[in-house]
């Protein structure tokens, strides 16, 4: 553990203006709040702060990060309060410790969920200064050093957590050495045979050709001296982590790998890296596909090299990396090497565009646990990049689709994406794009994202948007339809139906908003019964209890009043206010009757569906409901039992039934098959209960078909 003068010394080391009563203050005060607590090491648990504050001095961070990091766990694990940070050290120091300090107070029912939510707060403090993110990877890194001492529950907890979220975020900052090292140690813990695997093989390698190494380094050298270019090289090997998550991502193995060994040409400007590029190319043989511009393209982090893959010298598949020497300092370093805050300045995250992104996610995200998942797609950076057709850059996680693109250029075009030229050529909204490729969008203001979308899309900005719109839309649908029911319900019953009375009754039902009590009868969160008994709680003792007492058994022709109206419901679609019955298949010219369901609003069943018998104590959740105008325009889904002949074309044969009655088979099902014939059921897109009815008629007419009928 650093003692006090050895902290102060390494910070005025490299920012001789740092306030060294204030270090030496945060430092005991960091000894005395937490005095007498342990870590799981038998360590004092000062000494964890201690070791944090000493890794953000290898980043070179200013004197407030560092006392920061002295202080990060005083708020959560002892007495202390952010005022009290804030009087003692000032509002700088008290708005990082604020930012880092998990959210321990939180009531959540899972690990996961306190996860999401201490992540999401994390994300809103590093928005407002990035210091916080540094200082949260130096918390993270001492605590995975120190990992083995735990359980191996919570080991295999927080090593996964920092897989999936420190190490990439890491990576977004430019931060490789810290992200390689949590990966490493993340890696060990999460797959350890593979882990050992790896290094045995490594160490196999090292002893097989001790030598090659400087072998092939020197012989770089002199390729590059012999055409006049002043360099440095070096080399190194991957990491086992990367080595071990190529072989998943290619499906290869060790032996197949070409870029186990890395070498890493520097030199002096841009245009001495694309010449030294033209001499290994001139020389070498080039591995198809191993090739990457990361300086014309830098990666979002701001990483900047030339990668390519050879068989080098000595006949052995290496990479070559070639940049300048500014890079390489960016590119260990990342945003630390070339740090602001020596002038006491302060960077805000959201400068940093893929903050603003994951900022955009959080603003769509319905709770945090949706914006954990759909940031952990975000941060991941295998990338394609694309071009706008104006010739700008964007990148994109590999299986992107044109959905993704018009997400990544502005929320306003994804919204209203109809369709996507790729290289000139229309093709479909789900096409995967790949490198290179010319992207342009096709909008239209009649056009909304649509829940399809959702089941190709992989970027987090673009679920998190859909999302968004069918929860919006969702909670239109059902305002209009509660309102609708609960007018329907007063006036059947002969009350007044006025919204100051739902005014009055609000609290009741935790609403903020009329709106919020029309959503929640819409969606089958509370009953219309309810809110008139909440209304008129007289009426509830008379009128209302001799309504329930005489309905004992629920159905279409007993619920419907002398003079109540149906409810008239157009455009009923499925999965949002309103959705068709899976169990009954209802047509246009079917009777039909509505079932308020939690979550989904009403669920329409045909009248005689047998399904209805599980409700029917519960009459406060029918509705009274009947086909709108313009049912038939729409397509609808019946479903048929075919008992068929086993003989070639039959199938044939009901689809050329099906072509010839304007009909489409959306589904098909064998159920049951024997050597003289086969029983199927079909799902087939038809007008109304007529449309149905004559296409059963016309499969009653064919020599292959032995039985057909309606099937529930």
């Amino acid at each position: 553990m650093l003692r006090q003068y050895e902290l102060v010394d390494l910070v005025k080391s490299y920012d001789p203006d740092a306030d060294e009563d204030a270090l030496n203050r945060a430092y005991v005060f960091a000894m005395k709040k937490h005095g007498a607590q342990l870590r799981a090491s038998g360590d004092p648990y000062y000494s964890h702060p201690v070791e944090v504050a000493g890794i953000l001095t290898k980043f070179k961070l200013d004197c407030a990060s560092v006392i920061a990091g002295l202080l990060h766990d005083t708020v959560e694990d002892t007495d202390t309060t952010v005022e009290e940070v804030r009087q003692l050290f000032g509002d700088q120091v008290a708005s990082l410790v604020d930012g880092l300090t998990k959210l321990a107070m939180i009531e959540q029912k899972s690990t996961y969920t306190k996860q999401a939510e201490n992540f999401r707060k994390l994300l809103l403090a590093m928005s407002e200064d990035i210091r916080v993110l540094l200082i949260k990877l130096a918390d993270r890194l001492h605590n995975m050093r120190t990992l083995h001492f735990l359980a191996p529950e919570k080991r295999t907890r927080i090593a996964r957590e920092t897989l999936d979220i420190y190490a990439p975020l890491a990576e977004r900052i430019g931060m490789q050495e810290v992200k390689s090292e949590l990966e490493e140690l993340a890696f060990c813990e999460l797959y350890k045979e593979a882990h050992d695997s790896i290094i045995a093989r490594l160490n196999f390698l090292r002893e097989q050709g001790s030598n090659l190494v400087p072998k092939i380094i020197e012989a770089l050298k002199k390729d590059m001296e012999d055409n006049g270019v002043k360099c440095q090289v070096t080399g190194r090997e991957k990491t086992p982590y990367s080595i071990w998550r190529k072989m998943q991502q290619k499906n290869a193995s060790f032996e197949q790998l070409s870029d186990i060994m890395a070498f890493r040409i520097c030199v002096d400007d841009i245009a001495t890296c694309y010449q030294a590029l033209g001499i290994i190319h001139s020389k070498y043989h080039m591995v198809p596909r191993r090739f990457k511009d990361y300086i014309s393209t830098p990666k979002p982090n701001g990483y900047q090299s030339i990668h390519t893959g050879v068989i080098g010298p000595e006949n052995t598949r290496i990479e070559v990396q070639i940049r300048t020497f500014e890079m390489h300092e960016i590119a260990e370093k990342g945003i630390a090497a070339h740090w602001a805050y020596k002038q006491g300045q302060k960077a805000e995250g959201k400068n940093f565009r893929w903050i603003r992104e994951l900022l955009e996610i959080l603003e769509r995200a319905s709770n945090p646990e949706e914006f954990l998942e759909n940031t952990k797609l975000e941060m991941y950076n295998d990338q394609v990049f694309c071009f706008t057709p104006k010739g700008d850059l964007i990148g994109l996680p590999v299986n992107s689709t044109p959905v993704d693109f018009a997400y990544a250029v502005h929320s306003s075009v994804g919204d209203t994406c109809v369709g996507a030229k790729i290289n000139g050529e229309i093709r479909p909204l789900r096409t995967v794009l790949q490198n290179g490729d010319q992207v342009e969008i096709l909008t239209s203001k009649a056009q909304h994202p649509s829940t399809e979308w959702e089941r190709f899309v992989v970027t987090g900005k673009a679920k998190a948007a859909i999302r968004r719109y069918v929860r919006s839309s969702k909670r239109d649908q059902f305002i209009v339809l509660g309102q609708e029911i609960l007018e329907k319900m007063f006036k059947n019953e002969g009350l007044e139906f006025s919204e100051k009375g739902l005014l009055a009754v609000m609290p009741n039902f935790e609403a903020e908003s009329i709106n919020d009590i029309y959503a929640k009868v819409g969606e089958g969160l509370i009953s219309g019964w309810d809110v008139m008994k909440a209304v008129y709680p007289v009426y509830k003792q008379s009128k209302l209890e001799k309504v329930v007492k005489a309905i004992k058994v629920p159905s279409f022709r007993k619920i419907k009043k002398k003079n109540a109206e149906p409810l008239k419901i157009e455009g009923l679609i499925p999965g949002m206010a309103m959705h068709f019955a899976g169990c009954c298949h209802p047509l246009p010219g079917d009777r039909i009757v509505g079932i308020v369901t939690t979550g989904k609003g009403v669920a329409v069943h045909r009248a005689d569906c047998k399904a209805l018998e599980r409700f029917a104590g519960e009459p406060e959740r029918w509705l009274d409901i009947a086909w709108g105008e313009g049912a038939e325009n729409q397509s609808h889904t019946g479903r048929l039992k075919l008992m068929l002949s086993n003989e070639p074309g039959s199938l044939g044969e009901i689809s050329n039934i099906m072509a010839r009655n304007n009909a489409n088979i959306s589904n098909l099902n064998i159920v049951y098959r024997t050597v003289s014939y086969f029983e199927i059921m079909v799902d087939v897109e038809v007008k109304n209960l007529d449309h149905l009815n004559s296409i059963i008629a016309d499969l009653k007419s064919s020599k292959a078909v032995s039985y057909v009928a309606r099937s529930a």
